[in-house]
């Protein structure tokens, strides 16, 4: 039996004939669940950012293969934009990375067997390694950092140049706050 109450929501009660069986009242909405506080005339926060996100790795993504970088697979991205320049060690990696241990040794050993990354004795630490690109590594960096480039250049003229740079300059302030150990300032 399906019963239709406000615009959207639909419960459905499943009646079972086992007498070992209950009845399931099933309660679904056809639109997505919202804040009570969120602003109407744009999306939450989580939502606005996850969007962008996958917008923008869509759009670096694309030309990878056409560039000799097609090898290279969208999680393997979460390890490119956490190594920094001069090494760094894998538990630091992984942090940064937000991914586990484990997730980030088997991409590290991924990228390492592709040629993209070395792992080299830590002059600080003889025992520890550190994680650094090679020049396939660099390149491909290189290549992405032109892409990124590109993108910004089309983002800016979709919305304009100052209302982009605007967004840049609150997100990068957000972080700063929020993050300071990673701040930019």
């Amino acid at each position: 039996m399906l019963t239709k109450f406000d615009p959207g929501v639909v419960i459905a009660t499943l009646q079972f004939t086992s007498g070992t069986e209950t009845s399931v009242t099933v309660v679904s909405s056809e639109t997505v669940a919202t804040s009570r506080h969120r602003q109407p005339e744009r999306q939450a926060v989580g939502q606005l950012l996850v969007r962008l996100l996958r917008e923008f790795r869509t759009d670096l993504a694309a030309p990878r293969a056409d560039a000799g970088f097609g090898d290279i697979r969208d999680p393997h991205m979460q390890i490119f934009g956490n190594v920094r320049s001069g090494g760094i060690r894998l538990t630091e990696l992984a942090d940064r990375a937000q991914l586990s241990l484990a997730a980030t040794s088997e991409l590290v050993n991924d990228l390492e067997e592709m040629g993209y990354l070395i792992r080299r004795p830590d002059p600080a630490d003889g025992r520890a390694k550190l994680i650094d690109l090679t020049k396939r590594g660099r390149d491909a960096m290189a290549t992405a950092g032109d892409r990124v480039a590109d993108i910004e250049r089309r983002w800016s003229k979709l919305v304009g140049a100052s209302e982009f740079a605007h967004m840049c300059r609150t997100m990068q302030r957000l972080l700063d706050e929020l993050d300071p150990k990673e701040s930019r300032s």
